[in-house]
């Protein structure tokens, strides 16, 4: 009997164990593609945050790490980029061109081949154009929970009933409906049915990247100011890839162009973050195919929105002035004992709203320079937007008064805290707000989106 018990219980141990394993190990996940940590901004939120592949709604408020028991949110900035959506028109033009190659030129019989040749449909038409998937409503709307459950006294019914939580968008489709999705979250887990919610558009806050003229002229619309990727986009790295996917595929190596590669990437991407599927698609890429790919991704956004030119960051003061004013504001409410008007504002945008402000707050630079010929040497690169810009990315701004006039500023992205470079010494990641008004007292006293925006300086690079 007894030898049958410690049978049971060690077999018991094992299954726990195992299931456990699988719990917090996506990689061990078939339904999930192995590649898919390298997905850039076509990412999942659940592979930043894995643990919500189990549950959607889950939150662990002990990673606030308030420095004292005193200490009481007084409010919220949240800035998020729009949840998961539809390929671009110009995307879906490349995945039928790669469909059709391989329909009509692809020979072998691997079971994912015959798949993709038997099976698949190209599914994706041009009218659907970037715009929000089931998946990215969901997206918002556990978020909202999600941050009404991390921050209680600031994400309520009653603030929302009263007019204190504030909702601004961009004008895009996938961000109004993405604005919508984060309502919806709130109204649904309160049950309120007889009111209904503004919110704002605005573009010059939210896509200050197409208003900023010295951007589109100097960078956006320079081909010289990105030479780097194009450079990398003929290096070696990604003639490999382009041969070993032609070799996968059995068809001459000038069949798979860079453009062809990119679309391969892409529809593994997409057929994950919109159905959950791990398609055959996948099966063109290895880990290493992966890493390269994520890396000419990460040089594009590194030149066109990152720290390559000085103007791609500085596009973003309008939207740093209006935080830290509303900062102020809070800051300045609260000191007179008055009530706070603003209690959250919630901003949806993109990907490129929230790269140039992370950019311009200093955020994930490295020593180096992301180049062409640097690949090899960046494999340890903080600058990974599959880490930083997945689907439903969010920069949270939390201010809190810790009692006796001590006001502390806590950002999380992706809702764990992260510190402010330069400010690495302060007390966990909840720096005094004063201190963080003196590190970036240039920004604040200068920044300015118009002098900025003119075309009157040369583009800068690094």
């Amino acid at each position: 009997m007894l030898s049958f018990l410690w049978k049971f219980t060690v077999f018991h141990f094992f299954i726990t164990s195992c299931c456990l394993l699988n719990r917090v190990n996506p990689e061990d996940n078939p339904n999930i593609p192995a590649i898919a940590k390298y997905f850039n901004t076509k990412g999942r939120y659940e592979e930043v945050n894995p643990h919500l592949i189990e549950d959607s709604l889950a939150v662990n408020r002990s990673v606030l790490q308030l420095p004292s028991a005193q200490c009481e949110e007084i409010h919220l900035t949240a800035i998020i980029r729009h949840g998961t959506r539809y390929p671009t028109t110009k995307n879906i033009k490349e995945m039928q061109k790669l469909y059709e190659l391989v329909k009509s030129r692809a020979s072998g019989q691997e079971s994912w081949l015959r798949e993709i040749q038997t099976q698949w449909t190209m599914w994706y038409t041009e009218d659907m154009d970037g715009r929000l998937v089931q998946k990215g409503v969901n997206d918002h709307k556990h978020l909202a929970v999600r941050l009404s459950k991390l921050f209680p006294s600031l994400i309520s019914e009653d603030k929302l009933r009263g007019g204190l939580i504030k909702f601004i968008t961009s004008s895009k489709h996938r961000c109004v409906n993405s604005t919508l999705s984060f309502k919806a979250g709130l109204t649904e887990l309160w049950a309120i049915e007889d009111k209904e919610f503004d919110h704002a558009v605005n573009d010059a806050l939210m896509r200050f990247f197409v208003k900023c003229t010295r951007f589109v002229q100097e960078v956006d619309n320079n081909p010289s100011a990105v030479e780097e990727v194009d450079k990398f986009k003929q290096g070696p790295e990604m003639r490999r890839v382009q041969e070993k996917i032609a070799d996968r595929l059995r068809v001459p190596y000038n069949n798979v162009t860079h453009d062809m590669a990119e679309a391969a990437f892409y529809l593994c991407a997409y057929e994950f973050a919109i159905k959950t599927v791990n398609s055959p698609w996948c099966r063109l890429f290895d880990e290493d195919d992966a890493k390269v790919m994520e890396y000419a991704s990460d040089l594009r956004e590194f030149w066109k929105r990152g720290y390559g030119h000085d103007i791609n960051s500085k596009s973003s003061c309008i939207l740093f002035h209006d935080v830290f004013s509303r900062l102020n504001k809070v800051a300045s409410e609260n000191k007179s004992g008055q009530q706070v008007t603003e209690a959250v504002t919630v901003q949806v945008g993109h990907a490129d709203t929230l790269l140039p402000l992370l950019t311009l707050l200093g955020f994930f630079k490295d020593s180096d320079a992301l180049t062409s010929s640097s690949y090899a040497n960046q494999t340890q690169r903080s600058f990974r937007t599959s880490h930083m810009l997945p689907y439903a990315a969010n920069l949270l701004l939390v201010l809190y008064d810790c009692g006796g006039g001590d006001l502390r500023l806590q950002p999380l992205l992706n809702e764990k805290p992260v510190t402010f470079p330069g400010l690495t010494d302060q007390q966990v990641s909840m720096p005094l707000y004063q201190d963080v008004r003196q590190h970036y007292r240039e920004l604040l006293q200068g920044c300015d989106f118009e002098t900025e925006c003119q075309l009157f300086k040369q583009p800068s690079g690094v």
